[in-house]
């Protein structure tokens, strides 16, 4: 088989076993709140309008969520499915990629047991089959990696995934700088010995935009200021030679590609709401209604617990000795997951500190890259030397660490459970309001506006009814319209299992208004009418 097809066959083959054992085990996977919303706004401008962002708590929007709902307008109720077959495969990429970066760092074992680790960990499994945008966006960040590893300096490939992933999530503007300004500041002389590795010379734009601002030799033919020839010989300052690269084309298309997710979602925002930085404010806001924790103060208190809440504590400490005994004695080969790691970190901190909320969801890129680090406490003592005088202790604590684990099985057996009946029970509460709306439940023309218990359900009814979320009003936050309809839970266990938030302003113990009637019900919900 030719090398070229095994390359692709292997990747292939992980996210083909490890998507269909995901499907296997959790066959009930299906679209949050956030995401529905994207389809239905995708939706609204595939048909040339404005997405509308009106309803009771509307969730950030993001551009290539936005996208996705544009392209799959046509296939109709078939844009979920689309939707899910994405999000299995992005969480099996996941897999595979922390794999393939804990071969390429350290070695094959270290990869197998970090992609395990991964998959185990309750919220990759929670988020991720619930089509949260978090799941492509670690994907498309962990590719990039993958192929800065597999060659460094890459260029342009790096930033155009990274571009991808910066318009689902913002943190990775930051990477692309941070690229951006190792390309243009670090010689590749350097960045080569770093990595043990020659630089790939074409395969990327900088490469091109350096050799146009080298000389004979590798001598520098960028003009040096009149403060800088003095030392010409001695040293070659760092923003010359940046300077030089990026403002040539070619570097000047990587700043290009760099700038270009931040650019593209502030002139989303602007276009569609006249406010360029809509998605910030509005999710400031929607952090402050629901009481989440956020701003410098509560990083330091709650950031490493949210962090906790996804590596659990034996993945904290094992991932705490991983960085500082890879750092000690497998640095070189540890480098690059290091720095992206902390980037990742620094990426959700900055975010919290401008008030977005500290979630365990916005720790899953720093934690999927832990799990590396944690199989490196666990199976890294394998690399030094037999005679190396750390062996026996690193493999002590291996022993610790592994301890903690066999012990924390049960409580991560019950954590996985959870996942585990969580996506069937809400599945099927999901199921059954879509089963109202294909039932006929509704007539149309609405003859009024559909009042609902709580805004989680707006989205899933627009999305069915081909509406405008403002149709629908959060019975909890708006009250009832006089006319129209309304929708009840049937049980307490719709109530129970209907919370899109603990902190939803919601109040379940509304009851049926004057003069409206039932009309439709099933396993999870009455429908009431009063036309």
């Amino acid at each position: 088989m030719p090398q070229r097809a095994r390359n692709w066959l292997t990747p292939f083959a992980w996210v083909a076993g490890v998507g269909a054992a995901l499907l296997l085990i959790f066959p009930t996977g299906f679209p949050n709140y956030d995401t529905i919303y994207a389809l239905v706004w995708g939706r609204e401008l595939a048909h040339g309008t404005s997405p509308d962002y009106g309803a009771a708590l509307p969730p950030t929007p993001h551009p290539l969520a936005d996208l996705l709902g544009v392209v799959t307008t046509p296939l109709g109720d078939g844009a979920i499915a689309v939707t899910m077959v994405l999000t299995y495969v992005s969480l099996a990429l996941i897999a595979y990629l922390v794999y393939r970066l804990g071969s390429l760092w350290f070695d094959r074992p270290i990869g197998a047991l970090a992609s395990a680790i991964v998959l185990t960990r309750a919220p990759f499994l929670s988020n991720g089959l619930r089509a949260y945008v978090d799941v492509p966006y670690i994907a498309l960040v962990l590719g990039a990696l993958a192929m800065e590893t597999k060659r460094p300096r890459s260029g342009w490939p790096v930033l155009a995934l990274l571009a991808l992933a910066g318009l689902l999530r913002p943190e990775a503007w930051g990477f692309s700088i941070a690229y951006l300004a190792y390309l243009a500041l670090w010689p590749p002389q350097a960045s080569s010995t770093a990595a043990g590795a020659p630089d790939p010379g074409g395969s990327a734009l900088l490469a091109g935009a350096g050799s146009s601002a080298r000389g004979p030799e590798g001598q520098s033919s960028v003009p040096l200021e009149r403060a800088d020839t003095q030392n010409a010989g001695l040293i070659r300052p760092a923003f010359v030679r940046a300077r030089g690269t990026l403002l040539c084309p070619s570097g000047l298309a990587l700043v290009v590609l760099t700038l270009a997710a931040p650019l593209l979602w502030l002139l989303f925002d602007g276009i569609t709401t006249g406010n360029f930085l809509y998605s910030l404010t509005g999710t400031q806001e929607t952090v402050e209604t629901l009481k989440r924790h956020t701003g410098p103060v509560d990083l330091v208190l709650y950031g490493p617990r949210a962090l906790g809440e996804v590596l659990q504590w034996p993945g904290m400490i094992g991932a705490l000795g991983g960085v500082i005994l890879s750092f000690a004695f497998l640095r070189r080969r540890a480098a690059l997951g290091l720095a992206a790691t902390a980037l990742a970190l620094a990426g959700f901190a900055f975010l919290a500190a401008a008030g977005l909320a500290i979630i365990a969801r916005y720790t899953m890129l720093a934690a999927a890259l832990l799990a590396i680090f944690v199989a490196v406490a666990l199976l890294g003592w394998r690399l030094l030397d037999d005679q190396h005088p750390w062996r026996r202790r690193w493999q002590a604590f291996a022993g610790v660490v592994l301890a903690m684990f066999v012990i924390w099985v049960p409580n991560q057996w019950d954590l996985d459970s959870t996942v585990h009946s969580d996506l069937a029970d809400q599945g099927r509460i999901e199921r059954d309001l879509s089963d109202l709306v294909d039932a006929g439940a509704f007539t149309k023309p609405l003859c009024g506006p559909i009042a609902v218990p709580n805004h989680r359900a707006i989205p899933r009814l627009a999305f069915g009814l081909e509406i405008k979320p403002t149709e629908i009003v959060s019975a909890s936050e708006e009250g009832v319209p006089p006319r129209g309809y309304f929708l009840k839970p049937a049980s307490e266990f719709v109530i129970h299992n209907f919370i899109l938030d603990p902190n939803d302003p919601t109040r379940f113990s509304l009851s049926v208004p004057p003069g409206f009637h039932r009309v439709a019900a099933n396993e999870s919900w009455i429908l009431y009418r009063h036309c």
